[in-house]
């Protein structure tokens, strides 16, 4: 049965067994490269496990996310994505509590806030860069294949920083800090492909209220 394309995409074959915050925080962190995410609906009932919806201010982002992220291995299982049925039915049942105006008004404006901090498509040089200018400029050493990252929420794990990273051409790893959740490294194959991603994603917000700062590693 053909569905017609909407804002909202529907994904399954999820792993049931991660926490839904932390769920729902990964999804974030992959599909807001697409473009301005207004809702994640993920539920842990018996009947919705593994599954999740993703709500896309513009259907063209619904689009882009459905074909380059068909079969992507998230958390070891490749997701299966289709669009959702309705783009008002399905949500409207699954959010329940959603539906207070202020709610709606608060989530919108945060969204807003999120779009100015996220290009669309971040991983092309020279284009978004320019207008992805971070909050506050961030003091920075020379130029160096590994960036340093700062200001991270504490729930940041290495899955989330490799789904943003790797994006990019040259991502080699991550690598966490024992005992410091707020900082990271992150290393590529060059200095000039480490700076695309660190022009791309300064300011990225994890979550709503940590924009993650990002610099050149000390050499």
């Amino acid at each position: 049965m053909d569905i017609r394309p909407n804002h909202t995409i529907y994904i399954n074959n999820l792993n049931d067994k991660i926490k839904k915050d932390e769920l729902k925080r990964s999804l974030y962190a992959l599909f807001s490269q697409f473009g301005q995410i207004l809702d994640i609906v993920a539920l842990k009932t018996p009947a919705m496990r593994g599954q999740a919806f993703v709500v896309f201010k513009e259907l063209a982002a619904a689009t882009n996310a459905l074909r380059q992220l068909q079969g992507f291995p998230f958390y070891n299982k490749p997701m299966r994505i289709q669009y959702a049925k309705t783009d008002s039915e399905v949500i409207s049942k699954m959010r329940g509590t959603y539906g207070d105006k202020d709610k709606k008004k608060e989530k919108k404006k945060k969204a807003l806030e999120l779009s100015s901090n996220v290009g669309k498509k971040p991983a092309v040089p020279g284009s978004n860069s320019q207008t992805h200018t971070p909050p506050e400029k961030v003091p920075d050493n020379p130029p160096n294949y590994i960036l340093f990252l700062s200001n991270l929420p504490e729930e940041t794990n290495e899955m989330m920083l490799s789904m943003l990273f790797n994006q990019f051409p040259g991502f080699k790893e991550v690598r966490l800090v024992p005992g410091k959740h707020d900082i990271s490294f992150v290393e590529f194959e060059s200095d000039g492909q480490a700076g695309v991603a660190k022009d791309a994603l300064q300011g990225f917000r994890i979550t709503a209220t940590c924009a993650m700062k990002i610099t050149y590693a000390k050499k």
